[in-house]
């Protein structure tokens, strides 16, 4: 039987799976990626290393698989977006790729918005600049290194460079291409948009652009060598990690908006128009005459996982010992956090800015409200919380432009129930879980079934979603208490925000 192969490489993870034809998984393999912080605000990573442990995790999956790597007919990548990994013209990699939880490029970001950029971007291209944004980080190099600026031969994303790594082709794909230099209304790439930007030097190292379900190449000899994948294999041109968790937990539909709790709060609403605003990004949807309306921030389960990192540190070593893993662990703590939640009363609330927030790069994590009588865990359901509550900021915002009755949530802390549970008690409305656990790995797999003629569309879903999904109806009494604890947590928020730069430049000086 036919298999796909799909590749999701995140902020702290290359993932590689193996599905069959039905969207069963068969295996899948994951290599953890270090992110390295050379001086504060700069979030990078080496690119030869990131192709060698998606090369790596690539062969266990398909030896783990089953299934002989002739079966898999088709391979597609998704990865984070934003940020940037440049090649010069001899198609080597120019320096670090840079990651979307840099922020180095502030500085520009804020020139921008006082000079009128900011706004003039939101009309053309369906965005306000971000400071991990292509556009931001390149104008940042040609203002600060305009040595390497001058040498940029081919400007990419993180998947295109791993889909350069296994076929040898340059490309992007309609969604990656939106995230800068594309027209909101035309969805093509803009000559304009660079101008605006002052990165006109740059329009010969823009990539072509494919459809997400196009072949883009196909699996060269030496790639071949390295993952156990048949020379000759078709790779699709795959899409943005975004749009790809949408896609594989069936939320490329009005009405739903698709909710990833990941490194990043993401939540998104397809529309078949444009809609402009402030408060999320108009991009290009996979397919063609739709928008994928995107209200994110670096604030999600990072803070989770920073929790674990820097609070479970015994835990972690006896999940390691006995060969468990820490998130189920915890999961009966998790659990218990919650339900105590809502047995007693709690002062305890966490902004989870640590690595960024919608009120800008500026803002910092914090907990308030903690004394001497909490503990771990009252802090871990802060955490949690914290999470849940700034996805709501963002599902409010589309819900004022967006008819929205449903979401679809993944990510890993979504497998819990109980934080699915919390999230529709905070949102007050309908959750649902697909079982699928690699959603984005499937959406780029959809991709490449479609590509090589396993699927009329990337739509034309094999899977029983209505059979898989976990439904979680919100409590009419626990979101009444949420709705209070979520303004409480957002008047924090809103009197901390003068006070942040100037905590922020106490690290700057230093």
């Amino acid at each position: 039987m036919s298999c796909l192969l799909g590749i999701d490489s995140g902020l702290t993870m290359t993932k590689a799976v193996v599905f069959d034809a039905r969207g069963t998984q068969l295996s899948v393999a994951r290599r953890k990626l270090r992110p390295q912080g050379p001086e504060p605000r700069f979030v990078e990573r080496d690119m030869a290393a990131l192709w060698t442990a998606t090369a790596e995790a690539i062969s266990e999956a398909v030896s783990a698989s089953g299934r002989p790597a002739s079966d898999i007919v088709g391979v597609a990548a998704t990865a984070h977006g934003d940020g940037l990994y440049l090649l010069d013209g001899e198609r080597r990699p120019l320096g670090q790729g840079i990651l979307s939880l840099d922020s180095r490029a502030g500085g520009i970001v804020a020139g921008w918005e006082t000079d009128g950029v900011a706004d003039a971007s939101l009309a053309l291209t369906g965005q306000v600049p971000h400071v991990s944004a292509p556009s931001a980080l390149l104008a940042w190099i040609r203002e600060t290194d305009p040595s390497r600026f001058a040498r940029i031969g081919h400007v990419l994303s993180c998947k295109d460079w791993l889909r350069f790594c296994l076929t040898g082709e340059i490309a992007t794909d309609r969604t990656e291409a939106s995230t800068a230099f594309t027209d909101v209304l035309t969805q093509a790439q803009s000559p304009e948009a660079l101008r605006l930007f002052g990165l006109e030097g740059i329009a010969h190292a823009l990539p072509r652009v494919l459809a997400s379900d196009a072949v883009a190449g196909y699996v060269t000899a030496a790639a071949a060598s390295l993952t156990g994948l048949c020379e000759g294999t078709p790779v699709a041109a795959g899409l943005h990690d975004v749009t790809a968790s949408a896609l594989g937990i069936g939320a490329q539909v009005e009405g739903v908006v698709g909710i990833v709790a990941g490194t990043y709060s993401i939540n998104e609403v397809i529309s078949n128009r444009p809609r402009t605003d402030r408060r999320w990004f108009c991009r290009n949807a996979v397919s063609p005459g739709q928008w994928n309306n995107m209200a994110i921030s670096p604030a999600s389960a990072v803070n989770y996982d920073w929790f674990l990192d820097t609070l479970c540190i015994a835990d972690q070593a006896e999940a390691a010992a006995q060969g468990r893993s820490i998130h189920t662990m915890l999961a009966p703590a998790i659990d218990a956090a919650i339900d105590a939640a809502m047995a007693r009363r709690t002062s305890v609330m966490f902004h989870p800015y640590l690595y960024g927030a919608p009120q800008g790069d500026r803002a910092s994590g914090s907990f308030t409200g903690l004394r001497g009588w909490h503990d771990r865990s009252d802090m871990l359901r802060a955490v949690l919380e914290g999470i849940a509550f700034n996805h709501r900021v963002h599902v409010d915002a589309l819900r004022s432009g967006f008819t929205v009755h449903e979401a679809r949530l993944t990510g890993g802390i979504s497998r819990n129930p109980a934080v699915a549970q919390m999230f529709a008690d905070v949102l007050g409305m309908p959750v649902a879980v697909t079982d699928t656990e690699e959603a984005a790995a499937w959406g780029a797999a959809l991709c490449a079934g479609t590509a090589v003629g396993l699927f009329s569309s990337v739509h034309d879903d094999p899977r029983d979603l209505a059979a898989s999904l976990r439904r979680h109806i919100p409590d009419a009494a626990r979101s009444a208490d949420y709705d209070r604890s979520f303004a409480l947590h957002g008047r924090i928020a809103d009197a901390m925000a003068p006070l942040w730069p100037e905590i922020g430049a106490m690290e700057d000086r230093a």
